[in-house]
């Protein structure tokens, strides 16, 4: 297409190529169809890279009940996929919540190749990575209070609050490398999608973004994923923040959203861009790749996953990592590619069948 705009621009001028722009730009339009259509499902699991694997599975382990599924040496497919040199090594932990098959976190644990923390030193209005994974709990102050005696750290304290006609408790738990978890407890009404207890499995990942409008545009657009809300006002008095926000700057600090998924309905699968508007923080969004530690992405598995591979090239989504047969235990052997949005957050897509 840009060869095509370039060639009419000598020729014809500016007016000429505005036009033929649209026509591309709706042709192209015509051929997209939603993600659910590709058989795109919820995200089967995140990819967190660690320097140890016990400092961060060990409250997952014993607040959640959480399962070890899988363990081991990751595969020299998956290390060629990732673009990482050949003396790396490694090795990975894959944990679920009880009775959970999708959600799951797989910790992974590279060993000689340099290493930095992807959000290394951030709050929450520094964009670039993945934020946080979010996850449900039955008991927020308990699990703060477990959590703090685990060695987690936190945002602030457990504050309650208002989202449409929910009444939520919320916290964002601190781990390590900048491993954030976003804990949300459904006061009322009950919650009955999936089982909860002390940590449920993972249903949303959270990005900030220096623009929440192209950010949003990426994933529904482009992605085609379905949008579940967008939403961008603060009471008009002061209120506590679950982001660390000080609270004389909470009624002018705007915080605006939108959460997208492959399929409506659904509880699960999710990914959420925030933009912060008010504080000028830092891009990471360079450090946002593997080996670097932190959250690095989240996992999805789609049925037609050659036609949407084809459809993301056709509207030049950005594939910095894609590659057949990769051995990924716990998941097989699957061709996977990985798209980067305009802030860096890697998001993966691997065929959902075996080879």
């Amino acid at each position: 297409m840009k060869t095509l705009l370039s060639t009419l621009r000598r020729a014809f001028g500016s007016g000429v190529v505005a036009m033929a722009a649209l026509i591309v730009s709706i042709a192209g339009t015509a051929h997209a169809q939603p993600a659910r259509e590709y058989g795109i499902g919820p995200w089967t699991e995140a990819v967190i890279s660690v320097t140890e694997f016990d400092p961060v599975t060990r409250l997952f382990r014993e607040a959640g009940n959480w399962q070890l599924r899988k363990s081991g040496q990751i595969a020299r497919s998956e290390l060629d996929y990732w673009k990482l040199p050949v003396e790396a090594s490694g090795r990975f932990e894959l944990w679920c919540a009880p009775l959970a098959e999708t959600g799951c976190l797989r910790f992974v644990r590279f060993e000689g190749v340099e290493q930095e923390p992807i959000r290394v030193a951030a709050r929450a209005w520094d964009t670039g990575g993945i934020y946080s994974i979010m996850v449900r709990s039955d008991d927020i102050p308990a699990l703060f209070d477990q959590a703090i005696e685990s060695g987690w750290w936190a945002e602030s304290r457990p504050i309650r609050f208002q989202f449409g006609t929910s009444d939520l408790r919320n916290v964002v738990l601190q781990g390590p490398h900048g491993i954030n978890l976003a804990v949300y407890e459904r006061i009322s009404p009950d919650f009955t999608a999936f089982p909860v207890g002390r940590i449920s499995q993972g249903f949303n990942s959270m990005r900030m973004v220096r623009d929440k409008q192209a950010a949003r545009a990426f994933y529904e657009q482009k992605l085609q994923f379905g949008l579940l809300f967008d939403a961008g006002t603060e009471p008009a008095e002061p209120a506590r923040s679950n982001f660390g926000i000080p609270f004389n700057f909470t009624s002018s600090v705007i915080r605006s959203a939108a959460a997208l998924q492959p399929a409506l309905p659904g509880e699960t699968g999710r990914v959420e861009v925030m933009q912060i508007d008010g504080f000028e923080g830092d891009d990471l969004s360079e450090r946002a790749s593997p080996p670097n530690l932190g959250i690095i992405s989240v996992r999805y598995p789609v049925v037609n996953h050659s036609l949407y591979r084809d459809h993301l090239r056709e509207f030049e989504v950005p594939i910095p990592h894609a590659a057949d047969r990769v051995e990924i235990e716990g998941i097989g052997t699957r061709d996977i590619f990985a798209v980067r949005s305009p802030d860096g957050s890697l998001t993966e897509f691997y065929r959902d069948h075996v080879i």
